[in-house]
């Protein structure tokens, strides 16, 4: 498929007034960038990514595509660049299938797709020129329509989701969004339709893993989330907290930001984890993990 055929498709005029992601800003992508930073496929690079949930990198490493643009752009985002569009090659789907190729050919253990809800028309396309044949993973801040979603759900086995804030406060101060919860809740709804499928050696095949990045003084906030996620999930639903908060991007208004997390702070949100009983649907980081030596060296 060329570009051409490509954008006279009806996805093509989905994209004349973009509504895909939950901003719905109704931008032309077909002429310019929407409220997400781009109008098409951009790449900033891909490899195999050691670093993911254990299940998720498992052996040899997820292949991980970074996408440039996103809708949610926290000002504090580790992949700042990225998000923001600074950075990122323009590439076609059937460029797209190639990569997906490549990366299972190099032996990725899944195709990681990190950023992708204001690209999922360009996905399909690319999907349909060439299916992985090993699992396929949705890595997104969470801020998702399920219409949407739906549309790539059958080229999808697991879905790794943030969920940032359970504050309507705390969105709003550093995400500009009130309703972040509202609108993420519903998106990790659907995704939780997804069964959990692990191998005996602990690869999991299909699932859904839902990440809290820990931050500093949000401790009552994580707490909330961790309680929100043991009520309302299914028990096939894992539960990632991560402690790798690292001061990046624009953080000057939020003097709070520029600082890792302390040990308590990390151990406020593990000590309700367990408290709720998910020992068993837990994964967890080692402090460590924080530091600008784990962002990725980007290729374009």
């Amino acid at each position: 498929m060329t570009t051409t055929d490509f954008f006279t498709t009806k996805r093509a005029r989905a994209l004349e007034n973009c509504t895909l992601c939950p901003v719905e800003c109704g931008a032309d992508r077909l002429n310019g960038a929407g409220a997400c930073g781009v109008g098409g496929l951009r790449v900033a690079k891909y490899y195999l990514h050691p670093f993911e949930e254990p299940c998720i990198s498992f052996k040899n490493g997820s292949g991980t595509i970074f996408f440039s643009g996103c809708n949610l752009r926290c000002p504090y985002c580790q992949n700042y660049e990225v998000s923001r569009a600074e950075r990122g090659k323009a590439i076609t789907p059937r460029e797209l299938a190639d990569i997906f190729k490549e990366l299972e050919d190099k032996g990725a253990e899944n195709i990681s797709l990190v950023t992708p809800s204001h690209l999922v028309l360009h996905l399909l396309s690319a999907f349909e020129l060439y299916e992985p044949k090993i699992p396929v993973v949705y890595n997104s801040n969470g801020y998702e329509k399920a219409e949407t979603l739906a549309l790539l759900d059958p080229f999808v086995d697991i879905y790794l989701p943030d969920m940032k804030f359970y504050s309507s406060a705390l969105s709003t101060r550093y995400l500009n969004k009130p309703d972040y919860f509202e609108v993420a809740e519903q998106a990790i709804r659907f995704m939780a339709r997804k069964p959990l499928q692990m191998r005996e050696d602990g690869k999991m095949l299909s699932g859904l893993i839902v990440r809290h990045l820990v931050m500093p003084l949000c401790s009552s906030d994580s707490k909330a989330v961790v309680r929100w996620f043991a009520r309302e999930l299914p028990e096939s639903a894992k539960l990632s907290l991560m402690s790798q908060y690292t001061p990046f991007g624009k953080i000057d208004r939020f003097p709070e930001l520029n600082r890792p997390i302390t040990a308590r702070e990390y151990n406020a949100a593990v000590d309700e984890a367990f408290a709720q009983g998910l020992e068993g649907r837990l994964f967890l980081q080692e402090r460590d993990s924080s530091g600008k030596n784990y962002i990725p060296e980007w290729d374009y």
